[in-house]
C-alpha cells in the first residue's frame, strides 16, 4: 500500500465528520488530497477547504493550533492568544475550534464575537499584549480556499525565524490526537474571551486623518466579506453622509457570489460599483477584500467614465496627499515599500524629504521596519508603507495593511480634492506630468497540483540558470537574486530581479500563499505595448 493510500485509509477510519466526502474521492482526488501535507510558512496555512492531509479542515487547524499552543508554552507561561475570521465558509467554525484547543492547553483565548477584518486581530494582539494572534482568512483568494495566518507579540505577523520554530512543533503533532476544550464551557470558565476593540481600533484609525472635507459621494463594495459593518461605520463617524453600498455585496457570503475572485486589485470585482457609480455619478468607487487588508478604487472622469485606480497609483497618491496636506509630519519622516512596487513611489516621496526603505514583498517586512524604529524611540518617523497589491498602512496602531484606514485616507482625498476642484485622475496625471510615468503590469502563472509544484521549481532553476541579458533589447544592468544577495539588509528569499539601462525592470518570485509565479512588469519607456512586449519575453520562461 502506498503513502497516499495509507493515508486515505486512516482518514476514512478516523475523520468520520468527513466520510462522506473521502468516499466520493476518485484516484486523482485523493492523490491531491494527501500527496503532501499543508506547509506551515511566514503566511501560517492556505489552502482549498476539504479532507485530507493538503487540505484545510478541523484537524489540519487543530494540528497547527497544537503545535502553536505546544510553542507557546515552551516560551513562557500564561501565554495569550488573540483570534478572529473573516466572511469565510468554515471561518468562524475554525477560529472558535482554535481558541477551543487553546483552551485546553491552558492559554487564554481572545476572540471576537463576530468577524472583523486583519488588520483588527492586528490590533487585538497588541491591545491585550498577547503573545499570538490567528486570524482565520485566506484573503482575496477564491471560495474554496480558506487560510490560518499567525501574528507575533508584536502584531506582525510571525517571522521566518518564529514560523520555522512554531512548524517544528506542528511536526510532532498527530492531529487526530489533538484535544479541545468545550467552547461554551472555556468561555464560562473565563478561559475563552469575547473581546471587542472596535471603539478603540477606530479612534486609532481616526487619528491618521489628513483632512476635514467630506463633500464626496461614494459607492462602496465590501465583497461579502468583512468591511461589511465597520467601514459603513466609519464612513458614518467620519462624516461621508453620500455613501450607497453595492447591495448584492453588502452583506458576508462566504460563497462570493457575484464575483469568483474577490480581489478589489481586479476590475472585475468592482464591476458591480462601477456599475452603481454610474448611475448615481458617484465621484468615487470603493472596494475591500474579504479580510479588509487590501482597498481597490476607482474614479469617475469628467466623461462619466470611470478610472481603476491601482495599487501602485493609490500609493503614490497617497504619498502625495499625506506630504502636502498634514500638518503633523515628524522630522526625518520614513516611507517603506516593497521590492516590487513602483519606483516612482520614491521619488515623491524623496521629493518631499522622506527617507525611502525597500522591503521584501508582505507587509510583515514593512512591521519589521516600524519595530526596528520603535526599538530606536523613533517610531513616529513611519509615514506610510505600502505594496502594490493594494495594501496601506499610515501609523504604528497595526502591523499590517489596513483596508478600514485605507478607505477613510481615500475618501478625504477625494473629497480634498474635489473642493481643489481636481478628481483623483486629475491629480495622478498631475504627478505624471512632474517626475514621469512608469507602466506597470503584474501577471500570474497558475501551476496547481503535484505536476504544478514540480514545474514552478523548474521554471524558477531556469531563470537562474540562464538570465536574460536584456529586458527587450535594453541591456540588463542589475541582476538580483535574492536567495544569495548580500549587498541589501534583506532575508534571503526566492525572488528574481533585472534592470534594464532604460530604467524597466522584471521580477520573478514564486507565491507565498498560492501555487502562482508572478511576474512583474515595469516599463519605464514605451507605455503598455511595451509592457506586453515584456510580458511576452517573461512568457518564455514559463
Amino acid at each position: 500500500m502506498d503513502v497516499i493510500e495509507a493515508k486515505y485509509n486512516e482518514w476514512l477510519k478516523r475523520a468520520v465528520e468527513y466520510r462522506a466526502e473521502l468516499e466520493a474521492m476518485d484516484a486523482d482526488g485523493k492523490k491531491e488530497a494527501f500527496y503532501k501535507d499543508l506547509e506551515f510558512g511566514t503566511a501560517g496555512l492556505r489552502g482549498i477547504l476539504g479532507a485530507g492531509t493538503n487540505r484545510l479542515n478541523i484537524y489540519t487547524i487543530g494540528g497547527a493550533t497544537q503545535g502553536l499552543a505546544d510553542y507557546l508554552v515552551s516560551q513562557k507561561k500564561d501565554a495569550t492568544v488573540a483570534i478572529s475570521y473573516d466572511s469565510r465558509n468554515c471561518s468562524e467554525e475554525f477560529a472558535r475550534y482554535a481558541a477551543a484547543v487553546l483552551a485546553q492547553n491552558g492559554i487564554k483565548a481572545y476572540i471576537t464575537e463576530a468577524l472583523q477584518p486583519t488588520p483588527y486581530l492586528s490590533y487585538m494582539v497588541r491591545h491585550y499584549g498577547c503573545d499570538a494572534g490567528i486570524m482565520i482568512t485566506a484573503s482575496h483568494n477564491p471560495a474554496k480556499f480558506n487560510g490560518y495566518k499567525v501574528y507575533g507579540p508584536d502584531g506582525c505577523q510571525v517571522t521566518d525565524a518564529a514560523a520555522g520554530a512554531i512548524f517544528s512543533y506542528i511536526q510532532k503533532v498527530n492531529i487526530f490526537d489533538v484535544k479541545a476544550a468545550n467552547f461554551d464551557a472555556a468561555v464560562n470558565a473565563g478561559k475563552i474571551v469575547f473581546a471587542d476593540v472596535t471603539r478603540e481600533y477606530l479612534d486609532d484609525v481616526y487619528a491618521r486623518s489628513v483632512s476635514k472635507n467630506r463633500d464626496v459621494s461614494i459607492v462602496y463594495t465590501p465583497l461579502n466579506g468583512t468591511g461589511a459593518y465597520i467601514v459603513p461605520q466609519m464612513f458614518g463617524e467620519r462624516g461621508f453622509k453620500n455613501v450607497q453600498i453595492v447591495g448584492e455585496q453588502a452583506m458576508p457570503d462566504g460563497d462570493f457570489p457575484t464575483t469568483p475572485y474577490p480581489n478589489p486589485e481586479k476590475a472585475e470585482a468592482l464591476k458591480l460599483a462601477i456599475e452603481l457609480a454610474k448611475k448615481t455619478k458617484a465621484d468615487i468607487v470603493i472596494g475591500t477584500d474579504p479580510d479588509a487588508d487590501r482597498l481597490g478604487a476607482a474614479v469617475r472622469n469628467g466623461d462619466g467614465e470611470y478610472r481603476l485606480i491601482t495599487g501602485n497609483e493609490m500609493g503614490v497618491l497617497l504619498i502625495d496627499y499625506i506630504f502636502s496636506h498634514s500638518k503633523a509630519l515628524p522630522q526625518h519622516p520614513v516611507v517603506v515599500k516593497t521590492i516590487v512596487t513602483t519606483d516612482l513611489a520614491a521619488r515623491v516621496a524623496e521629493s518631499y524629504g522622506a527617507e525611502v526603505r525597500e522591503v521584501l514583498t508582505g507587509f510583515k517586512y514593512i512591521g519589521e521596519v516600524i519595530k526596528k524604529l520603535e526599538q530606536k524611540g523613533e517610531g513616529d518617523r513611519f509615514v506610510f508603507g505600502y505594496e502594490e497589491s493594494c495594501g496601506y498602512l499610515s501609523g504604528t496602531y497595526v502591523r499590517d495593511k489596513d483596508a478600514v484606514l485605507a478607505s477613510m485616507l481615500v475618501a478625504e482625498m477625494a473629497a480634498e480634492y474635489k473642493a481643489e476642484g481636481k478628481t483623483l485622475g486629475d491629480v495622478l496625471d498631475g504627478i505624471y506630468a512632474k517626475y514621469g510615468r512608469y507602466y506597470h503590469r503584474t501577471v500570474s502563472f497558475t501551476y496547481e497540483g503535484i505536476s504544478g509544484a514540480q514545474k514552478m521549481k523548474e521554471v524558477l532553476a531556469g531563470v537562474r540558470n540562464n538570465p536574460p541579458e536584456n529586458i527587450d533589447g535594453s541591456p540588463v544592468v542589475k541582476a538580483i537574486d535574492y536567495m544569495t544577495q548580500t549587498e541589501f539588509d534583506l532575508p534571503k528569499s526566492d525572488v528574481l530581479s533585472f534592470k534594464a539601462e532604460d530604467g524597466s525592470k522584471l521580477i520573478i518570485r514564486p507565491s507565498g500563499t498560492e501555487p502562482l509565479i508572478k511576474v512583474y512588469i515595469t516599463a519605464a519607456t514605451g507605455g503598455e505595448g511595451r509592457i506586453d512586449a515584456i510580458l511576452a519575453q517573461a512568457k518564455k520562461f514559463m
